[in-house]
């Protein structure tokens, strides 16, 4: 099996929710696979540690029929299950030395997971952090999914999609498999210019990982070819973030009462701030 090369632990996850409203929906069960660069694996929940096989949470609020038809968890099995802020800070330091990965986690996973500790008072931070999304690195080479990924780069049959810890290992197994078939595989960039994409290297993975260089989780500011904020939707996309609060400060405060997720607006007023700062 590839031993992968990092320099920091890498921690593979995967959640279930409410459903896939980011700024509106909770989590209800999640997993963790944390892999440390000696080779040391931990789990959350732990399958040998003799304590719950799922780690459930309690969202404070119902699971809709068709989500539960989806991951199997039903109001019942959470109603005495503790909250996300009961396991916020155990949580956050379990992570906080890690890189993150997962499938289709840079667009949902990640971002729902830092809403949950925002609603805690607790700032989950991105910078300095590696983001390593599996979806990615298959769409790019293969372009299929989790279940069907499985069975192509690992040989097996994805019995319990859809149980998070059956998920993460699904997925950590097929990074793994990743690894070893593309390292000396080159394609084409849209130049025309060949380069091997799929490296064992972390930080490398990090950008491939990234479809867009989103300034916000889901990309509702973009940086430009400049580096520059901009707006990605509406009537100012494309427009300089800093631009439109200047000629248009009323459009601040509608995003701010607006139904955008915590970390878009966290995003809005540290530019708000900065820009302060800058006068």
């Amino acid at each position: 099996m590839t031993k992968l090369n990092l320099e920091r632990p890498l921690a593979f996850f995967d959640l279930e929710t409410t459903g896939v409203n980011v700024a509106s929906d909770r989590i209800v069960e999640i997993a963790v696979l944390k892999v440390f660069p000696d080779g040391r694996i931990e789990r959350k929940p732990d399958p040998s540690g003799g304590g719950p096989n799922r780690f459930l949470i309690n969202p404070e609020m119902p699971i809709p029929p068709e989500t539960s038809a989806i991951h199997g968890i039903r109001d019942v099995d959470v109603i005495d299950a503790p909250t996300f802020k009961d396991v916020a800070d155990k949580l956050f330091k379990f992570l906080y030395d890690a890189d993150l990965a997962g499938y289709n986690s840079n667009k949902f996973d990640v971002p729902i997971l830092a809403e949950e500790f925002l609603r805690c008072g607790i700032e989950f931070s991105i910078e300095g952090r590696n983001l390593i999304d599996v979806q990615n690195i298959f769409h790019l080479m293969e372009q299929r999914t989790l279940r069907a990924g499985y069975k192509f780069y690992c040989g097996k049959e994805l019995d319990n999609a859809h149980e998070a810890m059956a998920d993460v290992e699904a997925t950590y197994e097929v990074f793994l498999a990743q690894i070893e078939r593309y390292k000396d595989t080159e394609i084409e960039d849209r130049e025309g210019r060949l380069y091997t994409p799929v490296v064992n290297d972390m930080k490398h993975l990090h950008e491939v990982s990234q479809r867009h260089k989103n300034v916000d989780f889901l990309g509702r500011f973009v940086y430009d070819e400049n580096g520059t904020e901009v707006f990605n939707f509406g009537k100012h996309k494309g427009r300089p973030v800093e631009d439109v609060l200047r000629e248009e400060p009323g459009y601040y405060g509608w995003m701010l009462n607006g139904d955008f997720p915590l970390y878009t607006k966290k995003v809005l007023r540290d530019i708000k701030e900065r820009m302060s700062y800058a006068q």
